[in-house]
């Protein structure tokens, strides 16, 4: 009888935890030149991005933890949503909710990039047993203060954290916002999606996801 009942905690027993795979922090871009209808695009489009079904299940399936970071000018970066692991689909929805309602932390301020990096590379001591841990960036213009994204650029990279860009452009063949993220912001084994305005932002953080989680767009 022992025998027996020992087997049956053996098989009730869960199984080990899942490692988190991925730990994605969305710093988002509250500078004055994002004024209140395009803050509305891009928390809504974030919030829509993170309810896509194919962006939900890499999400889920990976365990993942999510942040978001409002940043703008020097010493004006703050953590609008901590870290939250993504481990049923009521995480997601509800962390989706809080993302689409986010009051904005900022307002007419400038665009310290390096400054937004710096700040975004020390939360990520909070969540050190995820495998991969990725800065995921969003911006409609280059620095023009603080200037220290070059040697934020190289923090990360020594601490093995991904960084990867959203450059929000004007409509238009032009991409000066897309070649400063390119040259000065991301890592070398990151990437820049461009946005052509910010009614394109929901697309393009999509298809960003999606790359930055391991599944191609489609």
């Amino acid at each position: 009888m022992l025998r027996v009942l020992s087997l049956a905690v053996l098989v009730a027993a869960p199984g080990p935890a899942q490692a988190c795979d991925t730990a994605l922090l969305l710093a988002i871009d509250i500078s004055g030149s994002i004024d209140r209808g395009e803050y509305a695009l891009q928390v809504q489009g974030l919030a829509d991005a993170l309810e896509d079904e194919a962006v939900a299940e890499m999400l889920l399936g990976g365990q993942s933890a999510l942040s978001i970071v409002h940043w703008s000018g020097v010493g004006r970066q703050a953590v609008a949503l901590p870290w939250q692991r993504m481990l049923a689909r009521e995480d997601l929805r509800r962390f989706a909710r809080s993302a689409r309602a986010l009051p904005r932390a900022f307002t007419a301020s400038d665009t310290a990039v390096g400054e937004a990096i710096s700040f975004s590379l020390d939360q990520f001591a909070a969540v050190a047993d995820c495998r991969r841990k990725v800065i995921d960036i969003s911006g409609d213009g280059p620095e023009n203060a603080g200037f220290t994204v070059a040697r934020a650029r190289q923090a990360a990279e020594a601490a093995g954290v991904e960084i990867n860009a959203i450059a929000i452009e004007d409509m238009g063949a032009s991409s000066p916002i897309t070649s400063f993220y390119d040259r000065w912001a991301i890592t070398r084994n990151g990437f820049v999606m461009t946005a052509r305005g910010l009614q394109d932002y929901r697309r393009a953080i999509r298809e960003k996801l999606l790359r930055e989680l391991g599944k191609p767009a489609s």
